[in-house]
């Protein structure tokens, strides 16, 4: 039961090489090097004959055995054709070396022996990745040497790196042993020494492996040689611990180690964290033992810059472990240069490369490398000193100060000595416990360590994303750089051009969720949150304001943790409490008291004693029974260990050519966490599946499911991402509307085209025109429909002068007190005389202000929302009328009057659009409006400073689009609207085009949760087009995550479960299941075959379980502790839409009928459309149990009545309520006692639909209340704890509206 026969060799080679998609197992090759017999034979020679002495005596070292898998005893001459173990890189030899030497013959099965001394010519294969002819130099760097007296065992690190960017890790033993004539000649496979000797060589054993597991490797030879520490180094020996390693499965990523016993220590293997990040198995602390802060900064600073960086020790282990460690501070950067931590002393011109590289020498060279070449960064880390090959320092740009203090003060914070640790315990006596308890202690520190770097990143690098644009992949380098420190912009200049930067750029234009976004998105603070939500042009806040110009080091700005619902009180999104702030501090400290997660350790067998096939085999066969047994012991609801020994056995079963069992296990990944499953693998196991195999699987529902999406998978056309980033450039040619759009889009001066696109649609009745092309057409006033490029880069120019204008804008801190965090100074006009004495006057997003010359003061004008009136009125004087701008206010009696002269035309234009926003956006309670007509009002700024023509102001009026919807199309909200309305929330903010909303979901909040769990607050799930998610924090309607990719179809349910999960149906038939806390796709079900409707979750004090349905009419009932089917049945109907449940009995709405279902599937009882509208086109689109009152509501989707069935007579309706303006119902919920009804209906120009919400109650019967919600129609309801419902509607609006109940 435990073998496996030969056809393991066939699936190696067959379709799809298997072995190219096996995971690499810890060990690539074994190498020994030293010097050759003959040479010490001669060497020996050479020193009796008293021509050489051994202090200049150096050899060459060369390789003397190389092991590579597959190790394999053949067990009879009848088999010595086909290898009986396996290996994955048994189908990949690509280096082969000849060589000649004395071999010793194996007995045959007859016991009879070939002649001794017999020479013949072996192959060593070695794996590609490898260079035998480097290897040698880099095992003895500093050289091999004939000593008198004998050295002790000293290990050092290898990495090698090919021309593609992989790498193969190596770690290197060097052993001193003696000779002299007739010891040291390699005979019969065997070192061997008749006499005492007096001198001394080395010989070095190499372990090569894909995977960086520096410490578990040295581990490894330390126990190869207290072997040899008995026993002379023999090629058997070697070949048996190479052999054993080859044994030694990956962890697959997440918190599974693996140890095994090599005697006298137990290894262990510690996994990687994530797909993306390496393992780590060294002691990251080791730079902060040898640096300070500010040196540890300046390697990182010359990384980051792509210099060229060579590190120096007397000790040749250093050099790679403090390489290495850098390498692993910049994650999720990477190094993208050349990178040889270790040069031997004939590699020395490599540092004479022009390109930027990562090497490390010899101290011994320190001199002679400076003097070599200029421009190196030299680090001593001996001294723990960072000089230049020019001079003794260096000269790097600082890192920018507010993450170097940060990062200077974390690294306070670390406990950097074991000793001081345990100096309260006693003394251990046995070592394997001693290990594992610095291990552990050596886990959580650099658990800490990456956390501390991973901040300095986030610190650096936090506000890029707010200067992308994702969909032409631009990044406006000029505009970040604006927005830095003047102190911090020299080292941005230089690292915003390096290629570590660009692949980051890429990361993050593909919106890649690796570590740097996630600390990004969960430590982002109020602020940070509140202007993600608003596209209003980069300005300095009050709050900014005062911090630039105050000298307090101790403000901050501390995280609000809200546990409830927001008190969504008049204008939340815009004002902050008062709360002061500081850069230096980016990152809140409950950020840094998150643990480490627990680890699982499973243990190997036993490695069998001989290198022999069914040893081997039964290896392989106890390893599965016992990640089996790991298997049953593990709870249901630690799905993800669960995946991790899933993913093991299903890597031993390919091993072992149990395809089948194989699959079985990868498909279980769906249901535990599919970020692990090995895609390629799978893919090559189903090609090489036989025809009896395949039959099987076809008997088998999850192996079918799984092979057909593998084999749809190869059959979809594979398009190529987009992975290019360009920088903003300013066009070269005339521009079409086309291409002016986009030129504009890339510029970042207007973001949310689909608003503005909403908004012109409806000034250009029957023609839709975006805000941008309103821009157009001010541009291009009497000229063709065409863009001069010189015209766009003095608009563009004007534009960013004005940002940065604003940027040197100095309020009095007497003014500032006056004025709201968060809001801004947009406009400021030159000093003029007024009836409130001389000033500027000053315009915010909020309100006029006048700042008084001389003594600076602060003069409010008005708040826009009180504005009674706007208007421009003439003085004469002598021969001339003298313009003013009038405005009037409706808390003061005096009507404010400026003398602006020839802006006054411009800025009557502007305050009339801010008027004008402010009371749509309080009408409509959607802060969206208001923003918008201010950057309607930086535009007609900066069309009229372009254009400075007599019709500039002419042009710029084209762009007074609120102005102009207030005369001619007043859009007033009814009373009822507006009293219930709370707030509007746009899911579709950072998106070119509209999404509609189609699904919803509230999950409560948690009043007490750990940081591990997140944040405690309610959130709101929102349901895009082409499946994107977008999260809400319900607490303060700041948006969490701006996309989930679930998928790529249309997503049309959503369940929450248990605070930790949420199901998504999709319209692909597959149910995705998000962790809340990681907020990540790492579970899905496939048994669905048609696309996923509807859920009902059923829960008792015993158990809780969900039904799902999809349109076919197929209902499954899931254990939800271990996502298996507990039962699954099959409806007859059209289309199924949607389930509920009612004390065990499962109502199915569908088009044509809604079915009552027994528990057993069977159906009892069914209802269809009433007689008046069976011939109609409409179906039912939506089911309200009612059943406490015996009641069923329908709704149908063509029609604008509710219909009100008995429970007891299903065969016609007893009340029909009727939708007065309904054109059809789309959604309906039941809140309390009212029924809220989500519908389409005419918009009041009849051009178009809107989307209305009736409130309908539940004993009257009638209709309390028609909500105007939305200009489209309302495809999706839900309620948060009966306090509030939330509408999100179809594309031309995709808004969502909160409203109050009542």
């Amino acid at each position: 039961m435990l073998g496996c026969d030969s056809t393991i060799v066939s699936l190696m080679y067959r379709g799809g090489k298997m072995a190219d998609h096996l995971p690499s197992g810890l060990l690539e090759a074994c190498v020994v090097v030293g010097a050759s017999g003959d040479k010490l034979k001669d060497v020996y020679q050479s020193l009796q004959q008293g021509n050489t002495t051994t202090d200049i005596l150096s050899l060459d070292p060369e390789v003397l055995q190389v092991h590579v898998p597959p190790f394999v005893t053949k067990e009879n001459a009848d088999e010595s054709v086909v290898p009986r173990t396996i290996s994955r890189v048994q189908c990949r030899r690509s280096f082969i070396k000849k060589k000649e030497r004395p071999v010793v013959a194996r007995s045959g099965p007859g016991g009879a022996g070939s002649s001794e001394g017999a020479t013949v010519t072996e192959d060593i294969s070695v794996p590609k990745d490898i260079d035998l002819m480097a290897l040698p130099q880099l095992c003895f760097p500093g050289g091999l040497q004939v000593t008198n007296e004998p050295k002790e065992e000293r290990f050092h690190f290898l990495v090698f790196t090919d021309v593609f960017g992989n790498q193969t890790h190596g770690v290197v033993v060097q052993c001193c042993r003696p000779f002299q004539e007739g010891s040291v000649f390699y005979q019969n496979g065997h070192w061997s020494s008749t006499r005492t000797t007096k001198l001394y060589t080395a010989y070095a054993i190499c372990v090569i492996s894909k995977h960086p597991y520096y410490n578990a490797l040295k581990d490894c030879l330390s126990c190869l040689l207290v072997q040899l520490r008995t026993c002379r180094l023999s090629e058997e020996r070697v070949k048996e611990f190479a052999a054993k390693l080859s044994l030694v499965p990956i962890p697959p990523p997440g918190q599974l180690h693996v140890v095994f016993n090599l005697r006298p220590l137990m290894i262990i293997l510690p996994s990687r964290e994530d797909k993306e990040h390496p393992a780590v198995d060294l002691d990251l602390h080791l730079p902060f033992l040898c640096f300070r802060s500010k040196q540890i900064l300046q390697i990182i600073t010359g990384i980051l810059m792509e210099q060229r960086v060579v590190f120096f020790s007397a000790d040749w282990a250093r050099l790679t472990l403090v390489a290495e460690c850098f390498m692993l501070y910049i994650h999720p950067l990477h190094w993208q240069h050349p990178y040889v931590p270790i040069l031997s002393a004939q590699m020395l011109d490599f540092v004479m490369a022009p390109t930027a590289f990562l090497m490390g020498c010899h101290l011994n060279h320190f001199e002679e490398v400076a003097a070599e070449t200029d421009d190196l960064i030299l680090i001593n880390i001996d001294d723990g000193t960072v000089s230049s090959s020019c001079s003794e320092t260096v000269d790097l740009p600082d890192v920018p100060f507010a993450s170097a203090e940060c990062f200077t003060k974390r690294r306070k914070g670390l406990q950097l000595q074991y000793d001081l640790e345990v100096c309260h315990q006693g003394a251990g006596t046995d070592v394997n416990e001693m290990r594992m308890l610095r291990r552990q202690w050596q886990q959580n520190l650099n658990w800490e360590i990456q956390k501390v770097t991973l901040e300095l990143i986030v610190n650096m690098f936090r506000d890029v994303s707010g200067h992308l644009n994702y969909e032409h992949r631009v990044f406006n380098s000029e505009e970040f750089l604006k927005t830095r420190e003047l102190a911090d912009q020299p080292f941005y200049k230089k690292v915003l051009e390096t290629h570590i930067f660009h692949s980051f750029l890429k990361d993050r234009l593909n919106r890649k969720m690796d570590a740097f976004t996630h600390m990004e998105v969960n430590t982002r603070s109020e602020t940070q949150k509140m202007k993600a939500m608003t596209d209003n042009p980069r300005r300095p806040t009050m709050q900014e304001m005062a911090r630039k110009y105050s000298s307090d080091p101790e403000n901050r700005l501390n995280k609000r943790l809200g546990m409830s619902l927001p008190n969504l009180g008049e204008e939340r999104h815009l004002n902050l409490l008062r709360q002061t702030s500081l850069k230096k501090i980016i990152i809140p400290e409950s950020a840094f008291k998150i643990p480490p997660k627990p680890v699982k350790i499973f243990k190997l067998p036993e490695f069998p004693p001989p290198m022999v096939h069914h040893h081997v085999q039964n290896y392989y066969g106890e390893l599965i029974i016992l990640l089996g047994k790991a298997i049953f012991c593990v709870p249901p609801e630690n799905s993800t260990l669960l995946a991790r020994y899933f993913y093991l056995r299903g890597f031993m079963n390919t091993l072992c050519s149990k395809r089948l069992d194989a699959l079985s296990d990868f498909q279980n990944l769906y249901k535990t966490d599919i970020e692990i499953f090995p895609t390629d693998l799978v893919k090559a196991l189903v090609d090489s599946l036989q025809k009896d195999e395949r039959s099987q699987a076809d008997r088998r529902p999850e192996l079918k499911r799984l092979i057909f999406k593998v084999k749809t998978d190869n059959e979809m056309v594979l398009v190529q991402a987009d992975d290019h980033v360009k920088k903003f450039q300013l066009p070269k040619t005339h521009m079409l509307q086309e291409d002016f759009v986009k030129r504009i889009q890339e510029s970042g001066i207007v973001k949310d085209v689909a608003t503005i696109h909403r908004l012109f649609e409806a000034l250009t009745v029957g023609k839709l025109r975006l805000t941008i092309h309103r821009l157009f057409e001010a541009l291009t006033v009497g000229q063709q429909k065409q863009i001069d490029p010189e015209v766009f880069r003095v608009f563009y120019t004007f534009w960013k002068e004005t940002e940065v204008e604003a940027q040197d804008v100095h309020l009095p801190a007497e003014v500032i007190e006056h004025l709201d965090n968060n809001e801004c100074v947009y406009k400021l006009s030159c000093s003029v005389k007024t009836n409130q004495g001389v000033g500027k006057i000053a315009m915010t997003q909020k309100r006029l202000f006048l700042l008084t010359d001389g003594r600076p003061g602060f003069i409010e004008i008005t708040k826009f929302r009180d504005i009674k009136e706007v208007k421009i009125s003439f003085a004469p004087f002598l021969l001339l009328r003298i313009p003013s701008l009038k405005i009037k206010c409706s808390l003061r009696k005096e009507v404010f009057e400026a003398n602006l002269k020839s802006a006054c035309d411009l800025w009557n234009l502007m305050v009339r659009e801010m008027w004008a926003g402010r009371m749509m956006a309080d009408d409509h309670k959607d802060p969206q409006y208001m923003q918008q007509a201010l950057t309607n009002v930086l535009l007609m700024d900066a069309v009229v400073g372009c254009l400075q023509t007599q019709k500039a102001v002419f042009a710029a009026s084209k762009l007074a689009y609120f102005d102009r919807v207030k005369h001619e199309v007043p859009m007033m909200v009814p009373k009822t609207t507006s009293e219930t309305l709370k707030h509007k929330i746009n899911p579709s903010l950072d998106l070119p085009a509209p999404q509609t909303v189609h699904v919803l979901l509230y999950t409560p909040g948690q009043l007490s949760y750990s940081e591990v769990d997140g944040d405690g607050n309610p959130k709101l799930w929102c349901a895009l087009s082409g499946g994107r998610v977008v999260v809400f924090d319900a607490a303060s309607w700041s948006m969490q995550q701006n996309c989930i990719q679930v998928g790529s179809s249309q997503l049309n349910c959503m369940l929450g479960l248990d605070q930790d999960q949420v199901w998504i149906g999709s319209q692909d038939s597959i149910i995705y299941i998000i962790d809340t806390c990681s907020m990540s796709c790492n579970k899905q079900l496939t048994e669905h075959r048609h696309e996923v409707m509807d859920f009902a979750l059923e829960e008792s004090d015993k158990m809780s379980q969900t039904y799902s349905c999809s349109a076919d009419g197929t209902v499954i009932l899931w254990d939800l502790s271990t996502l298996k089917v507990k039962k699954q049945f099959q409806l007859t109907c059209d289309r199924l839409m949607s389930i509920q449940l009612f004390n065990g009995t499962l109502w199915c709405c569908a088009r044509d009928g809604i079915v009552e279902l027994r528990k057993n599937g069977t159906p009892h009882r069914k209802m269809t459309l009433p007689e008046d509208l069976q011939n109609m086109p409409t179906e039912f689109s939506s089911l309200i149990l009612f059943l406490e009152r015996g009641q069923l509501w329908t709704s149908c989707s063509d029609s604008d009545e509710l219909c009100l069935w008995h429970c007891k007579d299903l065969t016609k309706p007893f009340l029909r309520v009727q939708l007065q303006n309904c054109t059809g119902v789309n959604c309906m919920i039941k809140v309390k006692n009212q029924i809220w009804v989500g519908c389409s209906g005419p918009s009041p120009d009849q051009c178009r639909r809107s989307g209305k919400i009736y409130i309908v109650d539940t004993e009257s019967h009638s209709v309390e209340k028609e909500l105007m919600a939305h200009t489209d129609s309302v495809q999706a309801l839900c309620s948060a704890e009966g306090r509030y419902v939330l509408s999100g509607s179809a594309c031309q609006d995709g808004k969502i509206a909160i409203w109050k109940v009542e």
